[in-house]
């Protein structure tokens, strides 16, 4: 089986490369020695029971003992069967292992024999691209595929990621067909983007055979989708076949995304197996050791897993290839089975729920070479035993619960007698801290054990750092606390002495004796026996000496036996110096057997052999510490240990809930721009977050936040897919994303509608419109503000049928002054876009009846018959409509199908602009200042959204249409002082104009070429207002006809225009020092003046002074 190859289709963002580039991602393959000799393998498929190490199963279990930076590959609680995606904590990790057989496979694709073969054949979804594999020696094809770029150019300018389905294919030499690739490639790149599939060839597999790849995705047609892909090579590979025997190992492989340096690997597997008892049972839980019957001293056939530090440690000492290589005759190996059993059996875990674990369990992993006594003494420490060599062998001996086995008095040591060393009380430890490894943070943890308040006062706190080694259950590192605490208290007092050979030869390291020290008890309460009657009467020594109890005080006397094991029975008389006890010793003892008497009152005290020396004069110096048979009640009370609060630095943190997206439009250096803002709940253990988005198929960008929100500037419209990640203190993310997808809107939005419009009468020629400022930042910053304006005074005219009154405004403004017209006037926001608010603010002005005029002309071309007769250049006229619009640009032969036109006026589009030139000019015959109104009612239309349009009827909500507003006229006008020579055109505002003659037109526009405007009136009125004109002084007339000239000729018709000379002024006269009689006549009154003449009574001419007023229209 090969290391894994992987799921390639995440992409992710290179820093070094052009922004958009799709990146190749690099993988590192690590193969690792995890234990010398064959291994159990997988802890968690162990305790489940899957024992195939093939299956799937298995590797999945593995995968769950397996850390990279502390962190589980595949999540405890997943199915080991059928994982999915989000149950791996990371993507792409390839995993292979070996136990460590002497016949193990090798791992392939750790190190190949390669050769590659270029092809560089495009691969279209008609022609596949095939390579052929000829030698049967060839265990896997690498196929190397080239995308020039991958692209899609959108009509509004933005450059999308594409995605490309392909499958790679297997035909074997007998015709077997297997797809194993089916891969879709997403995202974009600007550049040549590289993708490798590892192809492994099964050992079954019939050569020749062919490695196809085909394409399931259309071929792009459209030069703006670049999606093109080439088979660029095949490579041939021959693994290496190197199997590393007897040897467990693993190889990883995973990729530079997720893992920029190598992490840290830890494996939680069952190590090495090793030799047990015939009648032994591994209890797959825990380790331990079960025994059934009685042992006959055989081992298991089959090496087996245990955590028993009993047999690992007799492992150790005679393996000849990683251990001490002793010779198996030299190890005692039934004290071996004992010290097991003590360190199987079930005590309490102290959580507190009851449930139990081994006394004593050994999980090491030994990876650096130690001195076997060093090593041999820390496998000792697990289990509270001590090594020694006695009789030819090795033998081990626990501090466990036993009998006492000999007993000591001042009649069998020498006459030194016993020597006692205590401890200082300075130097007692009331606070032990205990380090091991915990499972679950996998980090060095302390379990700290305290002795008692009162004995903390009578000692102070004095700690001791022990290390538990081999110990990963914090029940295990309290009870080894508690047995240093206890000892600390109770067992500082050592004692020496020496003692006869045959004493010496029969007590071993470990062993717990009674000592009755007459110096040390005041008494003499020991000896050696005098005589021996039978098996239940003995006679003491030196009787007068020795403290004999009273028979009332329930006595007891304990006596080495012959074969050197000791006995204690209840004495039921005592006659001077004979003993008679209750029930027979199993062998009567010897004379001179040493013996001791005890009461409740007064008893030896019992010590724990610690070592035993030979001397040069036959004597053994034996040495002891304290021994209190209550420390092992001490050491598994089952105290449940107090609840501690893990630190959340190494916990793995929950992705975010409630992931949520909305968008804003904001203003950053005076441009609008669009945003998603992203928020979420936080989590308590995490310390930072990435987002990770991706907008259109493109590839997938990173931000790092430490809030629980984020922002993502200049958004488009259209789909982002969004994933959120939570880190903790040590930079582990959780295990799966919160994950959205959000349709954007971007600044696709219509910007909102103008709002309360009001207007304030500046004159009687103008007015000054305001509004609320629009919220809409994308109107605020780059949009305008239109205002429109239709004669209508009914409250039914619309944007889109009313024409430009001025231009276009910034879109932060709330006021303009404008031209007082009667009708309505229409305003629009526009955002930088260019898209209009969906609603129209309007306000009515019916103008009240104005001061008399002189009407001098009302122009309509609408009403010429035929209409509309003045010049037209790319404007046509419709006489359906009785209107002018743009003309279109085609004409009707160069139509290839004319029964898909909508509008056969407009084929190919209408023109962007066009000029409609009045049929007549307007002469005054002179110069005045005339007042000008224009009259122009339009309407927009889409030309090609006709009912002959519509292919489903009921679909459809709305038969006026759609609404345009890409399209404007315009009325414009020029003039001139002499008939001949005119200004430019310019906009036709309402208002005043000087000049002689006047010429007007009409522009037509569209920004949009299947929009149209029809303009169905179009006109103006010409007035004169009425103006008067008197004298400043008074004038003498002098005796005859008296002519005056006006200051400013009035306007008094022309042949074309009502009539020459048809409304001269009139003339009011005020005369002075007129006498009984006079009177005056008037006559030649024009437009520049008249005359005055006074008489009078007998009709003769007079001097008179008088004034004038002239009232008429117009100013020359």
């Amino acid at each position: 089986m090969a290391i894994q190859e992987f799921n390639q289709n995440t992409t992710f963002n290179n820093p070094d490369l052009p922004s958009g580039a799709l990146s190749s991602k690099q993988f590192n393959t690590i193969v690792e020695c995890i234990s010398e000799g064959q291994v159990l393998g997988s802890a968690t498929a162990s305790r489940e029971g899957i024992t195939d190490q093939t299956s799937t199963a298995y590797l999945n279990c593995f995968k769950k003992d397996t850390f990279l930076n502390g962190t589980q590959i595949l999540q405890q609680t997943a199915s080991n069967t059928a994982p999915s995606d989000s149950d791996f904590n990371f993507k792409d990790v390839g995993f292979e292992f070996r136990t460590g057989t002497a016949n193990q496979t090798f791992i392939a694709g750790i190190k190949n024999i390669e050769t590659e073969v270029p092809l560089g054949t495009t691969v279209t979804t008609s022609i596949p691209v095939t390579h052929t594999v000829n030698q049967s020696n060839i265990n896997a094809v690498r196929v190397t595929l080239r995308f020039p770029s991958m692209q899609k150019f959108e009509s509004n300018g933005d450059i999308n990621g594409v995605e490309v389905n392909l499958l790679i294919k297997t035909i074997e030499n007998n015709g077997t067909t297997t797809t194993v690739i089916n891969d879709t490639v997403k995202g974009r790149s600007t550049n040549a983007y590289f993708r490798d599939y590892l192809i492994n060839l099964k050992s079954t597999t019939s050569f020749p055979v062919q490695i196809r790849v085909e394409r399931v995705t259309p071929d792009s047609t459209e030069s703006n989708l670049v999606n093109a892909f080439a088979f660029s090579s095949a490579t041939n590979i021959i693994f290496e076949q190197n199997a590393y025997p007897n040897t467990a190992h693993v190889a990883l492989r995973f990729n530079a995304e997720q893992f920029p340096r190598v992490p840290s690997r830890v494996y939680k597997i069952r190590g090495i197996k090793i030799k047990i008892p015939s009648n032994a049972t591994v209890n797959l839980a825990d380790g331990s050791l079960s025994y059934a019957g009685t042992w006959n001293g055989t081992f298991k056939t089959d090496k087996e897993w245990c955590s028993d530090p009993a047999w690992i440690l007799y492992d150790l000492l005679t393996n000849t290839r990683y251990g001490c290589g002793i010779a198996e005759t030299s190890l005692d190996k039934y004290t071996f089975k004992t010290v097991s059993e003590y360190c199987g059996q079930q005590v309490d875990d102290g959580s507190g729920t009851g449930s139990t674990e081994p006394r004593f369990s050994c999980n090491v992993n030994i990876t650096q070479a130690k001195e076997a006594y060093t090593l041999i003494n820390e496998l000792c420490s697990v289990m509270r035993a001590i090594p020694f060599y006695a009789a030819g062998a090795i033998e081990i001996s626990q501090d466990a619960p036993k009998a006492v086995s000999y007993l000591f008095n001042n009649a069998n040591v020498t006459e030194e007698g016993f020597v006692y060393f205590g401890s200082s009380l300075k130097t007692r430890h009331t606070v032990i801290n205990v380090s091991y490894l915990d499972m679950i943070t996998q980090e060095i943890d302390i379990e700290t054990v305290e002795a008692d308040a009162a004995t903390q006062t009578k000692y102070g706190v004095v700690v001791k750092n022990i290390k538990a080694f081999a110990c990963t259950s914090r029940g295990q590192a309290a009870r080894l606390g508690r047995w240093f605490l206890f000892n600390e208290q109770n067992s500082g007092e050592t004692c020496t002495f020496a003692t006869t050979i045959a004493a010496g030869v029969l007590v071993r390291p470990g062993d717990v004796i009674e000592i009755a020290d007459s110096l040390k008890n005041n008494t003499r309460r020991g000896g050696l026996l005098r005589s021996v009657n039978s098996t239940t009467v003995v006679v003491l020594d030196d009787s007068e000496n020795t403290n004999i109890p009273n028979i009332s005080e329930s006595p007891s006397i304990s006596v080495i036996l012959p074969d050197g094991s000791m006995e204690t029975k209840n004495i039921s008389n005592i006659s001077s110096a004979t003993i008679t006890v209750s029930s027979a010793f199993s062998t009567a003892p010897n004379p001179n057997a040493p013996y001791i008497l005890e009461t409740a009152s007064l008893q030896p005290t019992q010590w724990r052999v610690v070592s035993i020396s030979e001397n040069d004069d036959t004597t053994y110096t034996i040495n002891a510490i304290k021994h209190n048979e209550g420390k092992y009640a001490f050491v598994e009370d089952g105290t449940a240990l107090p609840t501690r609060n893990i630190s959340t630095v190494t916990q793995i943190a929950d992705p975010p809930v409630g992931l949520n997206a909305s968008e804003k439009i904001v203003v950053i250096n005076n441009k609008a721009v669009s945003k998603i803002i992203l928020d979420w709940q936080p989590q308590n253990a995490a310390t930072k977050y990435e987002v990770q988005y991706r907008f259109a198929n493109g590839d997938f960008k990173k931000i790092e936040t430490i809030s629980s929100d984020a922002e993502i500037f200049n958004t488009s419209d259209g789909t982002y897919e969004f994933r959120v990640f939570s880190f903790n203190a040590l930079a582990q993310p959780s295990r799966t994303p919160a994950e959205l997808t959000f349709n954007a809107i971007g600044k696709t939005a219509p910007p909102s509608d103008i709002t309360n419009l009001s207007y304030e009468p500046i004159s009687d020629k103008e007015i000054r419109l305001r509004w609320d400022a629009v919220a809409d930042a994308d109107v605020r910053a780059g949009g305008r503000i239109h205002i429109r304006h239709s004669p209508k005074t009914d409250g039914t005219a619309n944007f889109s049928d009313a024409t430009d009154l001025v231009f276009a405004l910034s879109g932060a403004s709330t006021e303009k002054v404008v031209p007082l017209l009667e009708g309505e006037y229409i305003l629009k926001s526009q955002d930088d876009g260019d898209r209009f608010s969906t609603g129209e603010t309007s306000i009515v002005i019916d103008l009240p009846d104005a001061q008399p005029k002189l009407l001098v002309q009302t122009r309509r071309e609408d009403l010429d018959n035929p209409k509309f007769q003045g010049a037209k250049t790319n404007v046509g006229f419709d006489s359906g409509t009785g209107a002018i619009s743009l003309a279109g640009t085609g004409n009707f032969d160069s139509s290839t199908d004319i029964d898909s036109e909508t509008s056969i006026d407009d084929i190919g589009g209408v023109s962007t602009t066009g000029t409609y030139l009045f049929s007549d000019t307007l002469d005054l015959g002179a110069v005045y200042s005339l007042d000008l109104k224009k009259h122009i009612l339009t309407a927009s239309v889409y030309s090609a959204d006709l009912i002959d349009s519509i292919s489903d009827f009921d679909a459809r909500h709305d038969f006026d249409g759609s609404s345009s507003v890409d399209t404007n006229a315009e009325v414009f006008v020029q003039s001139s002082q002499d008939g001949s020579n005119y200004n430019s055109f310019q906009k036709f505002a309402n208002g005043t104009y000087k000049g002689r003659t006047f010429k007007f037109k009409c522009v037509l526009s569209t920004k949009d070429t299947t929009q149209d405007i029809r303009v169905t009136q179009l006109g103006y009125v010409a007035e004169f207002q009425r103006r008067t004109e008197q004298s400043t002084t008074t004038i003498a007339s002098g005796a005859g006809a008296k002519s005056i000239t006006f200051d400013s000729p009035f306007f008094t018709g022309t042949s074309a225009l009502l009539g020459a000379n048809s409304n001269p002024p009139a003339i009011g006269i005020t005369a002075f020092n007129m006498a009984s009689g006079d009177f005056f006549e008037l006559s030649s009154i024009t437009g520049s003046g008249f005359t005055v003449h006074f008489k009078n009574s007998s009709g003769s001419s007079v001097d008179r002074n008088f004034n004038f007023t002239a009232i008429g229209f117009g100013k020359g």
